[in-house]
């Protein structure tokens, strides 16, 4: 990148008074979580301390989970359009490959297993949807939050601007400010986790030469033991703008200064690259990470999100892809809450789900780092012993982690859901993402399927060639129905499910209907269409079990 943008910031006139929601964080995940209140009608302000974008590429592979959030807010093509889309990941131990494996083996799905796309791009274009919404969203750069209070009825924040200093009331905060959240600090809450003391060089090198680019595929590429680099390992990405993102194991004992001088970094660059590519050095940091996460997210009227409630390694990019996820699970409700269509205590379920998600990642991403960086010798012999045989043996190859990747997390058995009504059937359960489609509308247009999920409660209504019998199912609720053949439904969106395979996804032949939450999660599904049973299931989902069908709807 050969320059950053710079943002005017406005005077600290324009940002008192108070507002729904205060996001403290100018970064993918905040910025998410703006655009996403914004969809629902949520005004909010963003305080930033800086007036630009991420320095260096920083994260940058985004999973399709990720893409199609994304796609509900707008951006999601724009990010498609720029990024480098990939799906295959191929493992070597020195020169010998061991295994390739394919992210999306199954066709059918609007969005690829993955884009790289840098974080400083991914901001930009975030930046601008905001600034669509600007009606609703309020961006404010250098304004740095110096103090914050929990008041009866919200947040009281202390903020410094370029011209003074001045005070802003939320009555609801989402920390979004980063590893080193000063909110979380500010707060004195501890972040207890696993550090780990391996250090390593991240390069972003741009190869000008197309001829000599394409003898690198867009595959993500991770060597044990490269024979460019002996004793450790590295992993390869292909950026846009002919940029390839490179990362070497560097070991404990590295010094983070010298190692990210350009005479210490060019070397290894083109050991991977070839002595003979003309490469530049676009940007480098040396770094070690550590697993943790806060012990709730939640804290009274603040909530925090991304790397503020928790941090892991970069390998299996379950980072930034977890913090989207956390906006995702995080929005609707709160937008629910601030209208007053559900209970404060809502917000208990966001630090239920988002907590098993976060663990999940942290396990994943500790047993990562330990089988790159094994610390004993009974580790280092069975880490050996699985590259080894990982080439000819299967079941060596599910021992073999070079970085398990990001993945929906599954909110079975929380407290939303409701347990399943028919466990034999084929499908998705409740907790489980939902899967796209292809689809066509009543226009005869060829679309998506999530592209009439999500955003708000909806029942999807599995018709096959008869049309349904809405009467009796809670008044207001969304009802999209995938048909096998065009049909009219009085109160109902319409799809043609022309070559079966969204049936096929969502359980055709046992399962009815399923009742889809606003992040595009199974809450429940049914054997038949019953009224009582999809309002029981769409009070629970909205954390008002026990009230009325007409207050649910």
């Amino acid at each position: 990148m050969t320059s950053r943008p710079r943002f005017a910031s406005h005077s600290s006139s324009e940002t008192g008074g108070r507002r729904p929601v205060v996001v403290i964080g100018a970064g993918p995940v905040g910025l998410t979580c703006a655009i996403d209140l914004a969809t629902r009608g949520v005004p909010v302000v963003v305080l930033d301390d800086d007036h630009t974008v991420a320095t260096g590429s920083r994260a940058i592979c985004w999973a399709k989970r990720t893409l199609e959030i994304w796609d509900r807010l707008g951006v999601g093509q724009r990010m498609v359009d720029k990024g480098v889309t990939w799906q295959v990941g191929r493992v070597f131990h020195g020169a010998r490959e061991l295994y390739r494996f394919d992210l999306l083996p199954e066709g059918g799905h609007r969005r690829p297993a993955f884009v790289n796309l840098q974080q400083y791009t991914v901001e930009e274009y975030l930046i601008a949807r905001a600034a669509e919404l600007s009606d609703l969203i309020a961006l404010r750069w250098r304004h740095e939050v110096t103090n914050l209070t929990q008041t009866a009825d919200g947040v009281r924040l202390d903020i410094a601007t370029p011209d003074g200093a001045c005070t802003l009331d939320a009555e609801w905060v989402i920390a979004a400010d980063g590893a080193r959240s000063p909110t979380r600090t500010r707060m004195g809450l501890p972040f207890p986790g696993q550090r780990f003391e391996e250090r390593f060089l991240i390069a972003d090198v741009k190869l000008a030469d197309a001829t000599r680019r394409a003898d690198f595929p867009t595959e993500r590429l991770f060597w044990f033991a490269p024979t460019f680099h002996a004793g450790q390992s590295a992993l390869l990405h292909r950026q846009p703008d002919d940029v390839f993102r490179i990362d070497f194991q560097l070991g404990p004992e590295a010094d983070p200064e010298l190692e990210r001088q350009p005479e210490r970094v060019m070397p290894r660059v083109r050991a991977v690259m070839g002595e003979d590519n003309p490469v530049t050095l676009e940007w480098c940091s040396v770094y070690s990470f550590r697993c943790a996460r806060l012990e709730r997210f939640v804290h009274g009227r603040v909530v925090f999100v991304g790397d503020s409630a928790h941090v892991v390694s970069p390998f299996g990019a379950r980072g930034g892809n977890g913090g989207i996820q956390d906006a995702d699970n995080l929005c609707w409700k709160l937008a629910l809450i601030v209208s007053g269509e559900a209970p404060e205590s809502l917000i208990t379920t966001y630090d239920e789900e988002r907590g098993a998600g976060a663990d999940e990642n942290i396990l994943n991403s500790s047993r990562t780092t330990n089988f790159m960086t094994p610390k004993t010798r009974a580790e280092r012999h069975f880490r050996d012993g699985v590259l080894d045989l990982a080439a000819e043996a299967p079941f060596a190859r599910s021992l073999l982690n070079a970085g398990r990747l990001s993945r929906p997390c599954s909110l079975a058995g929380m407290a939303l859901q409701t347990p399943d009504r028919v466990p034999l059937a084929g499908g998705l359960r409740p907790g489980e993402a939902c899967l796209d489609a292809p689809v066509v509308d009543a226009t005869g247009r060829s679309t998506w399927l999530l592209d009439h999920l999500g955003g708000s409660f909806a029942l999807l209504i599995l018709a096959g060639a008869e049309a349904p019998d809405l009467s009796g199912l809670p008044p207001g609720l969304r009802c999209v129905v995938v048909a096998e053949r065009p049909m009219t439904v009085p109160g109902a969106e319409v799809l043609c499910d022309t070559d079966g395979l969204a049936g096929r996804r969502y359980g055709a032949g046992s399962v009815a209907a399923t009742l889809i939450r606003p992040d595009a999660h199974v809450a429940a599904r049914f054997a038949a269409l019953d009224g009582a049973q999809v309002a029981d299931a769409l009070d629970r989902a909205r954390g008002r079990s026990g009230a009325s069908v007409q207050e649910a709807a």
